[in-house]
């Protein structure tokens, strides 16, 4: 018997793939009311705002007075990222841009980060995995049939960028996640991105061969970052007025940067996995967080929202050729990648996990937050 489908009023929110939405008496869901819980938590007003960023500009500085650089940033080519690195040039700082190449990149991708960072004048410093250990990690998720299967490279990057801050004597990270464009997300969608145990749990069931170089960090480690080597991720763009529209105008007439046409679609992988595997197997569209969280910014229309998941989620005439070019990137045959699509979609709670603990860890975090101990 088909189910109702269950729809937000207020987002574009809905039940599809999505069994753990609510909805209140005037039929606004769950995402949105925790949406704006935390952002009055995680957002300061003007002209507040801009005197957090000003000592907090000024705490960069001195911690990196004799270094060569004072903060890292993480770049992917993407527009949250790129513009990380754009904004931080233009508060005055030095970073060090750290990239994660995990086999997926797209041209435009690598063309993108060399053609910017040379413009900001940034130096660049990329992490090149192991390609055999990753493609396992990668098939291990596949065959775990969990809708999370970009963590390994989640948690990877975070872990390559505390590892060259620890190196460099780097006490900031400036990152490109941002409340006001990607304050929602699922928690079956995907968990796990600081999860090692979980991500090692996986990999040992379904993986063959050992993890000897992949950068990972347990919850332990993140903790000796951060309360020893007193490194702070930052998320810099909390800290502005962030408008994705006006970020991208500015990438596109001020640096050259072109865009990929989706969110975090200079990956081959994420575009194949967010475009193909997760709308075919778990029903799952992610345009609909990207584009909830937009609503509740203030940055669209519900009706504007509904228009842009009119249109194909894939490129129309691509999906064959890029089936086959990922069957041949990790080597499998054609219906192997079938026998993975057809397989029963599972959760993280169907594995090993340490979300109990981490769910302890982020109450700390927002409770930090809400006593105005901790920002960002």
């Amino acid at each position: 018997m088909e189910q109702t489908v269950i729809s937000c009023k207020q987002c574009v929110m809905d039940s599809i793939g999505n069994p753990e939405i609510r909805l209140d008496a005037q039929g606004i869901c769950n995402y949105c009311h925790e949406y704006r819980e935390k952002e009055a938590i995680r957002l300061l007003k003007s002209p507040e705002r801009e005197k957090a960023l000003n000592a907090l500009v000024a705490r960069i500085k001195k911690a990196g007075e004799g270094k060569p650089y004072d903060c890292l940033i993480g770049v992917s080519g993407g527009v949250d990222s790129t513009f990380t690195a754009y904004f931080v040039k233009k508060l005055g700082l030095r970073p060090l841009a750290v990239h994660f190449d995990n086999g997926w990149n797209s041209e435009l991708a690598v063309h993108n980060i060399q053609k910017v960072l040379e413009n900001l004048d940034i130096d660049l410093f990329t992490y090149v995995v192991n390609w055999n250990e990753f493609k396992d990690l990668q098939m291990s998720f596949l065959k775990a049939s969990t809708p999370d299967g970009e963590i390994p490279t989640d948690h990877a990057i975070l872990a390559t960028l505390y590892q060259v801050a620890g190196k460099h004597n780097i006490k900031f990270i400036m990152s490109g996640n941002n409340f006001k464009t990607e304050g929602i997300m699922p928690r079956l969608w995907a968990y796990g991105h600081i999860d090692w145990a979980y991500i090692r749990g996986i990999h040992k069931k379904f993986g063959t061969k050992k993890l000897k170089t992949f950068p990972h960090f347990t919850l332990t480690r993140f903790l000796w970052y951060t309360l020893v080597k007193r490194v702070k991720m930052i998320s810099i763009l909390n800290y502005m007025d962030y408008d994705k529209d006006e970020a991208m105008r500015v990438l596109l007439e001020e640096l050259n940067w072109q865009y990929y046409g989706g969110k975090h679609y200079e990956s081959n992988y994420t575009k194949f996995y967010q475009g193909i595997i997760l709308p075919q197997k778990f029903h799952i569209d992610k345009r609909k967080i990207h584009l909830s969280a937009l609503i509740l910014a203030g940055q669209l229309s519900r009706e504007e929202a509904l228009s842009e998941l009119e249109k194909p989620i894939y490129p129309l005439g691509k999906i064959d050729e890029d089936k086959e070019y990922v069957c041949k990137k990790f080597g499998i045959s054609a219906e192997e990648l079938e026998k993975i699509m057809s397989d029963s979609p599972k959760t993280f709670m169907d594995y090993p996990n340490s979300y109990g603990l981490h769910q302890k860890f982020r109450n700390i975090l927002l409770t930090l937050r809400k006593k105005k101990l901790l920002y960002s």
